[in-house]
């Protein structure tokens, strides 16, 4: 860590990575790149080791670098206030050193305020519940060259997307040393033959960002530049986004630019007012989430906030950004009673200054990173929220159907018998599938709270709801829309997820969850290569109803498109537990079609209803087609035919 530094050697104020330039850039609020300007850098003075340090905290009279290379003395000489309205303080401080932990002690000028800060710019930060900040650097040796070169063909709109969603803290634990985490080196190996035996496109990471609370999964983030430490060193997540992407893996990581704990040693309240956030607790203050609100108005913390995302594009290569809790910036109400949020200057309640903030941040993404994706949880009905800014959309790439998640689990909960009544809970989907380029997401929020597990939200007995799950998955493949499984639901895990515990990988044991898993799988490779399943995703062109009337047998079929008129897929679902005996439904072409996949396989746990691999269209009218086929339809299954001419 160095020796302590003498009170004359302490500050260098004649070092500075900021011009002038940066400095307009970042009080105008388009300067994206502030983490090769602000935090702690490493550097060679004239032959001088040390760290230069750059702190913006406008209302400060005064701030001072402490840490264990000085005894953390809050007297310590302060940091050069610049002179150009900045609100930037800056220096060299010689002998500090990489792995030296610190932090910014602030005297407010309103003289009352004393506090000590993290670094917001830091690249590391000590293992919580330690709160101080750590020098670093982001030296890594990349070997995703391939990946790299690659990219816009993985990550464009019309490649397969099968995301796995990741909570990294409990994937996989080691229960023989006391349940501790796996370091991102140890799950690097493990979790890449996972997700590529099974079929995954992209793994998603619950967001990584250090936090201080465990509990909040991430989503209460403090260091926006930084990975958390409870897994190892930034190197150590750089090496997992490696080792995915050499086994042809993409790599999505969650972000919250909408609201930030109250934890003292963070953002809030950072020099004595309220930089990062809203002054007025009715926009600055999230009554749900109990956390503080950005001002994205402000343009500092656009800066801020934008460089932030474009950090993990560029330092560490992920593909893409789901942007977390996108309806709470978008409207002043959310989540507030009348009286408690303040409109917009015309009267209405929705966030203009966060509007445009998505907006400037899914531009400047685009701009430096055209081959990612940035990718809206959205629950609501706002517009074009996937379309390009210069048409008046937000400028996201996708977003998640929400609407698609509860209307299909609400449907499937229920008793087979009353699902007829519930039929338009099925087809409605397909009326606005196509507004928003979707990703149908069964995701970590709906296996938390008492809300079950998603076999628990099956009904009927243990083989039923076996069945309905993978009839779920089933219909969720053929359906248009990119897909995502959280974490043990691809083989059927029966408890919530519990971020304290491993997923229960015992019951691969039982060849129920055997089956599901392999059914996951096999659906997953069955998508990846048959572009009528994705290449059409977001397209009306690339799916048409054969029939959704047959509300009493709860029997919907329908057709999936490639862009190349030979790619044909035929999909049935039958969401009761009765089978169908010379079910007829009309094609489009004749020709043999291929039962390609069966959930009701018995390889997959299931009674071993089915269609002998396939049948000769007739030439017998049904659906206003000139062709059709007679099927047997598996109780609670779902087919998969693809037509061979």
């Amino acid at each position: 860590m160095g020796k302590p530094l003498s009170k004359k050697e302490a500050v260098r104020a004649d070092v500075s990575l900021l011009t002038d330039h940066d400095i307009y850039l970042f009080k105008e609020g388009s300067h994206f790149h502030l983490f090769d300007k602000l935090g702690s850098h490493p550097l060679s003075i004239e032959g001088i080791e040390g760290t230069y340090f750059a702190l913006w905290a406008p209302n400060a009279e005064r701030v001072s670098v402490i840490g264990d290379f000085n005894d953390w003395d809050k007297e310590s000489p302060p940091l050069n206030g610049r002179w150009d309205g900045s609100g930037i303080w800056e220096g060299f401080l010689p002998g500090v050193s990489k792995g030296s932990a610190y932090k910014y002690h602030l005297v407010s000028r309103l003289g009352y305020y004393q506090v000590d800060k993290g670094d917001p710019y830091a690249f590391r930060w000590e293992v919580p519940p330690k709160t101080g900040s750590v020098v670093w650097d982001l030296g890594y040796e990349w070997r995703d060259e391939e990946w790299m070169k690659y990219r816009s063909y993985h990550d464009g709109l019309d490649a397969p997307y099968s995301i796995y969603e990741v909570h990294l803290g409990s994937w996989r634990r080691v229960p023989e040393e006391e349940n501790r985490f796996m370091t991102y080196r140890e799950i690097a190996p493990h979790l890449a033959d996972y997700v590529k035996e099974m079929g995954f496109t992209h793994v998603e990471f619950l967001p990584v960002m250090e936090h201080p609370f465990y509990g909040s999964w991430g989503y209460q983030t403090v260091g926006y530049f930084a990975p958390t430490s409870r897994y190892g060193s930034p190197q150590d997540f750089m090496y997992l986004i490696d080792h995915l992407h050499q086994n042809g893996i993409g790599v999505i990581l969650d972000w919250v630019p909408s609201h930030f704990p109250d934890d003292e040693h963070g953002l809030v309240y950072f020099d004595g007012t309220r930089i990062y956030e809203h002054t007025d607790p009715k926009k600055g203050y999230h009554p749900d989430w109990k956390s503080c609100i950005f001002n994205h108005g402000r343009n500092e913390v656009k800066a801020f906030l934008v460089s932030s995302g474009l950090f993990w594009l560029k330092k560490y290569h992920i593909d893409g950004l789901r942007v977390d809790a996108v309806a709470s910036m978008l409207y002043l109400d959310y989540g507030r009673k009348e009286g408690e949020w303040i409109p917009n200057e015309h009267g209405g309640r929705e966030n203009i200054d966060a509007v445009n903030f998505l907006k400037r941040f899914n531009g400047a993404v685009y701009q430096d990173h055209p081959e990612v994706q940035t990718i809206a949880e959205e629950s609501t009905a706002w517009p074009m929220v996937s379309r390009p800014t210069y048409v008046g959309g937000l400028g996201f790439g996708m977003k998640w159907n929400m609407g698609w998640m509860h209307d299909t689990l609400d449907y499937f909960s229920k008793d087979p018998v009353f699902r007829k009544y519930r039929h338009n809970q099925l087809t409605f989907s397909i009326w606005y599938a196509f507004f928003e380029n979707f990703i149908l997401s069964l995701s970590h929020d709906e296996v938390v709270y008492g809300k079950g597990s998603l076999l628990r939200k099956m009904p009927g007995n243990e083989w039923q709801k076996f069945a309905n799950l993978r009839l779920l998955f089933g219909y969720m493949y053929g359906h248009p829309g990119k897909k995502l499984i959280f974490m043990g639901g691809e083989f059927g895990q029966w408890d919530e997820w519990y971020h304290e515990s491993s997923l229960d990988w015992h019951l691969l044991q039982y060849p129920l969850h055997q089956g599901v898993q392999k059914w996951v799988r096999d659906l997953n490779h069955l998508y990846r290569v048959e572009p009528a399943l994705y290449e059409l995703d977001f397209r009306m062109e690339g799916f048409e109803w054969i029939d959704f009337h047959d509300w009493e047998g709860s029997i919907v079929i329908f057709l999936r498109k490639g862009k190349n008129t030979g790619d044909l897929f035929l999909i049935v679902c039958n969401f009761t537990p009765i089978p169908r005996q010379n079910y007829r439904t009309g094609v489009p072409r004749g020709g043999f079609w291929k039962e390609v996949l069966n959930s009701d396989s018995k390889t997959y746990g299931g009674s071993g209803h089915g269609n002998f691999g396939g049948l000769e269209a007739s030439p017998i009218p049904s659906h206003g087609k000139y062709h059709s086929l007679s099927l047997t339809l598996p109780p609670l299954g779902v087919l998969f035919f693809k037509n061979e001419g």
